[in-house]
């Protein structure tokens, strides 16, 4: 499954296109500072991502059709647009934003692509069973660069999303040592004792460096409390257990299926992502 990123720039290969990008805000508004829309001419015409929708969108789309329509010449490169969000775009928001218009084609794809990830949270998820390929996919099109790690190299399927790569690490726990700093990490392997050995890597690495972000692993409370036992033994102290969730999820939500499960998990991680002040740029 191709992410809006993916999708924007296979065909800016071969079709000129404006971006455009919500610059400064005040006051409600549909979309943060940083959201996307890439705007295509031609034939068939079309946008992918969004900028909130409604009015604003339909006449930021409009202005950048025309944009496209101009002999390249008369085209200008980058331009910016203040709008409020009142009666005259039927809209009653009450806030203000400046749109940012970039017209752009195939040499722009690098740059593009460097500029429109960042600020992703870094996730690594460990365990490529059925939960973890729900989550990939329930992940596909949030701002989140994913690193998949599983001890068994073939379980990974061979279309994976753009902001997903595969690793494969024997024995898994050593794949912590490598996260990228601050990452979240989710812990739901085909194994309790794997399960294991990756929670107590993380413990190590945030005794260590404290560098790492949410640390989820996937359970019931039976299975937490066998484990903290067993994490006490290996010298790890009760507030140092305390960095560790389990059961994952929001609660309330009782579902099993491994799709309910992804969502949960999914909306728990924005939550925390967005109570540390990481919250990641809009796709």
């Amino acid at each position: 499954m191709l992410s809006d990123l993916e999708s924007f720039l296979l065909r800016l290969a071969t079709e000129r296109a404006v971006v455009v990008t919500v610059g400064v805000t005040r006051g409600s508004v549909p979309r943060e500072t940083g959201a996307w829309m890439a705007v295509f001419g031609g034939a068939t015409g079309g946008a992918v991502g969004t900028i909130g929708g409604g009015h604003l969108e339909w006449d930021a789309m409009r202005h950048a059709r025309e944009a496209l329509g101009r002999n390249g010449g008369e085209r200008p490169r980058v331009w910016s647009q203040a709008v409020t969000l009142g009666p005259s775009l039927g809209q009653c928001c009450g806030g203000a934003l400046v749109l940012h218009f970039e017209s752009v084609d195939a040499s722009d794809v690098d740059a593009l692509r460097q500029r429109l990830t960042q600020g992703r949270a870094p996730l690594a998820l460990f365990g490529g069973g059925h939960v973890g390929r729900a989550l990939v996919q329930a992940l596909a099109p949030l701002p989140f660069d994913v690193t998949w790690i599983d001890s068994r190299d073939e379980v990974f399927p061979a279309d994976l999303p753009g902001n997903v790569r595969a690793e494969y690490s024997e024995p898994v726990q050593y794949a912590v040592r490598g996260l990228v700093r601050r990452s979240h990490v989710l812990v739901m392997s085909f194994s309790h004792a794997e399960d294991l050995d990756i929670v107590a890597a993380c413990l190590l690495r945030l005794r260590q460096s404290g560098d790492l972000g949410f640390v989820g692993l996937i359970g019931s409370k039976t299975k937490w409390a066998t484990f903290r036992r067993r994490l006490r033994q290996r010298g790890f102290s009760d507030a140092e257990l305390a960095r560790v969730t389990c059961p994952i999820g929001l609660p309330g939500i009782e579902g099993k299926a491994p799709a309910v499960i992804a969502a949960s998990v999914v909306a728990q991680l924005l939550l925390e992502c967005q109570a540390t002040s990481d919250t990641p740029v809009p796709p």
